[in-house]
């Protein structure tokens, strides 16, 4: 293209607006606009832009000239974005006046342009302006180490959109200094992680930083090391996931240092036998610790707490530890102390069962602990009398709680056999599970399905388990309403891990752009089958958050994906139009109205409460496919019990519990609704409010509810639109 006046074509000024909405105002596009200012008298001349552009910069001298980007607090472009230097064109970002200067008598000038260019020129500066903070902020915390400040003053700035910058320059700075700076630099971003910094921005953060390690070779030789210590360490403490790894790698040059840094972290560090102490121990920790330091706080915090029973006391203390990634000796040691002292049992459980809940130990730390008792458990049962027997008794009371999943953990038995995943398997699985979804949804029988996983992977091996469900809704999506209603309900039915489900769905997300070309709504329907496993309790709303940091480009699917998801879970009776979206109850119907359902419930229970079958009963509340409405369940099953006094609605509200069929969370949803109904409730029954006080309180003994729960009359917040 020519251009023969003095302003940008359309083309290249939405070019120009895109560029600067991304989120480095200064990053260099490989795009680049060249304004030829050519002479009225000759519009095609041979001169070449080189020296064109040469001879801007005799004349007025480029301010971008021999400017390189660098790990010192000095500031600049990318030497190797194209940009600035003897015989080049400058880029895309660059607004020099004299190049582009507008003229309003132009006959094409339209006002938009001085707006459009003063946006920009706002924009940079205030980049600039930001870049200046954030070097003097990582300069002052490198010489005070004080978190809370750098926190406070990070805050203030306001500009958590430009914080990748933040997470960038703070670790370039601090490999080109001591350990000490290294180590500062690492628990800094674990403590601002997700609280002051966005996920999102530590993500883009170290992306920038691989961008950028060729220009780090250059004044740092061992870059390449240093950068994949951090990236270890990052993915260590949880603030970077693994799949960080494979996604810069697909992004980045095959002959860029980008690519020795993510081999060196995969193959050096993250891949060695107990890499996570070995990394954290590399720069000397931030107070000195040593493993063996930790396991000694972490012992005299269980001590003290089983003396005390102070639960925030212990959470401080767990902070204070500030190494998520060792939070599965906790479980450990916790558990062995809860089966040496069986007095002690119930508080310790306790304390693992309320941390895993606030958040304070994922689930993977409390799968591995445990894990690593099932692997000693011979040499505990020489000093501990059946601690087979006892770990199995704590692991079941765990896993009715619904804070333990039993098949994220190995096996108990004496022959574990290991299988091992290869490609002949998976290739196997995949034609086996394609051919038993077909049959399912010609049959509808759930039996059959549970079987083959049962058969094909015995093991539950969580890749296995992703791919079935990745299988399934791609084959539900391709046909009607009702496979897709099918395909819901077993989803719900068979009972897979959430990990799995995540890493199903991230799968299903990864692979939208090839599903798109036959199934052009695949992201209203993507975001349909997410926002129903979130529904029927599949998946709960951290894991919905889970899925969205990993795809968080604003014009991605999977971005498309998880808001349109969100967005249909927050509408007002949320639950019953996603639950009918595709007909309900896995037909062709309609589905049944939530009158019909409570109506179905009432008449179960009546029918229990006069002498039925409780096997019949329990058979009836899985069939109505809706886990999420379960609290109605309890509400009726306590209005009885007030009205009547019948013990027997008790025991059944019992077993549902400790059988999963009731969750903690539905069964607190259920004494929530009854509060809210107590002045209703008090007319024909005028001890209501104590006998429901009593009701709570055995409840709580009972493990249904947590300890710390209380009801007034307002009852507690209700979620999907349910009353």
């Amino acid at each position: 293209m020519e251009f023969t006046d003095r302003k940008l074509s359309n083309e290249h000024k939405e070019q120009l607006r895109s560029a600067s909405e991304s989120a480095d105002p200064l990053s260099v596009s490989p795009l680049q606009i060249s304004p030829l200012k050519l002479s009225p008298k000759s519009p095609k001349s041979p001169r070449s832009p080189g020296d064109r552009q040469s001879k801007h910069v005799t004349e007025r001298g480029s301010p971008l000239k021999n400017r390189r980007n660098s790990h010192s607090p000095r500031d600049g472009r990318p030497k190797k974005g194209g940009c600035g230097g003897k015989g080049t064109w400058g880029g895309l970002m660059d607004t020099v006046d004299h190049v582009h200067a507008i003229d309003p008598n132009d006959p094409n000038y339209t006002s938009s342009e001085d707006t459009e260019r003063t946006s920009t020129k706002d924009m940079i500066a205030t980049f600039e302006d930001y870049k200046k903070k954030a070097i003097i902020l990582v300069e002052e915390y490198f010489q005070n180490d004080d978190i809370t400040s750098t926190a406070n003053e990070l805050r203030e700035l306001g500009m958590s959109c430009y914080d990748f910058y933040f997470v960038k320059k703070l670790v370039s700075m601090a490999m080109d200094r001591h350990d000490k700076e290294k180590e500062m630099a690492a628990v800094l971003l674990s403590a601002l992680y997700a609280e002051v910094i966005k996920p999102q921005q530590v993500y883009k953060g170290f992306s920038k930083l691989l961008e950028s390690a060729d220009d780090f070779i250059v004044d740092i030789p061992d870059a390449v090391d240093i950068l994949a210590l951090f990236i270890a360490r990052a993915v260590v403490d949880d603030i970077l996931p693994p799949a960080f790894l494979a996604k810069a790698n697909s992004s980045l040059p095959e002959d860029s240092k980008g690519i020795e840094v993510i081999k060196r972290a995969e193959k050096s560090y993250l891949s060695a036998p107990l890499h996570a102490e070995i990394i954290e121990r590399r720069w000397g920790g931030s107070k000195n610790k040593t493993v063996e330091d930790v396991k000694d706080k972490i012992n005299n915090l269980l001590i003290e707490y089983v003396v005390s029973g102070e639960k925030k006391e212990a959470f401080r203390c767990i902070k204070d530890l500030n190494m998520r990634f060792f939070h599965h000796e906790i479980v450990k040691r916790a558990i062995i102390m809860a089966m040496e002292k069986q007095q002690a049992e119930n508080r310790l459980l306790d304390l693992l069962k309320k941390a895993t809940e606030e958040g304070l130990i994922n689930s993977s730390q409390l799968s591995k602990g445990i894990n690593r008792i099932i692997d000693n458990i011979d040499d505990l049962s020489l000093d501990i009398p059946n601690a087979r027997v006892t770990l199995q008794s704590i692991i079941s009371k765990a896993a009715s709680e619904g804070w333990l999943c039993i098949s994220s953990l190995k096996s108990l038995s004496k022959e574990i056999e290991k299988q091992a995943i290869d490609e002949k398997l998976v290739k196997e699985f995949k034609l086996k599970a394609q051919s038993m979804i077909k049959e399912y949804f010609l049959s509808g029988e759930i039996v059959e399905v549970s079987r083959f996983l049962e058969s094909e992977n015995s093991s539950c091996l969580a890749e296995l388990n992703a791919i079935f469900v990745k299988k399934l809704i791609t084959l539900a999506m391709d046909r009607k309403n009702r496979e897709k209603e099918m395909a819901s309900v077993l989803l719900s039915s068979v009972c897979f891990p959430a990990d799995d489900v995540v890493n199903g769905f991230v799968m299903l997300i990864d692979s939208a752009e090839d599903t798109a070309l036959d199934i052009p709504i695949v992201v209203e329907d993507l975001a349909m089958f997410l926002a129903r496993a979130e529904v029927d309790e599949v998946l709960t709303p951290q894991h919905m958050e889970e899925i969205g940091s990993q795809f968080f480009e604003p014009n991605s699917i999977g971005n498309k994906v998880v808001l349109m998801a969100k967005s249909l879970l927050k509408g007002r009776l949320s639950g019953e139009r996603i639950l009918r979206c595709w007909g309900g109850g896995g037909s062709s119907s309609n589905g049944w109205a939530i009158e019909d359902v409570k109506d179905k419930i009432r008449k179960l229970l009546e029918e229990f409460e006069s002498g039925g079958d409780a096997k019949e009963a329990y058979r009836c509340i899985k069939e109505l496919g809706m886990p999420f409405f379960h609290h109605e369940v309890v509400k009726k099953s306590l209005v009885i019990i007030i009205e009547k006094k019948n013990e027997r609605l008790w025991g059944f509200l019992k077993e549902c519990f400790s059988m999963g069929l009731i969750t903690m969370y539905q069964m607190t949803k259920g004494f929530a609704r009854v509060a809210e109904s107590l002045d209703d409730l008090a007319l024909d029954v005028p001890d209501a409010e104590k006998q429901f006080k009593d009701y709570v309180e055995r409840a709580k003994v009972e493990g249904w509810l947590d300890s710390t729960v209380s009801f007034n009359r307002l009852g507690h917040s209700m979620e999907n639109g349910f009353c």
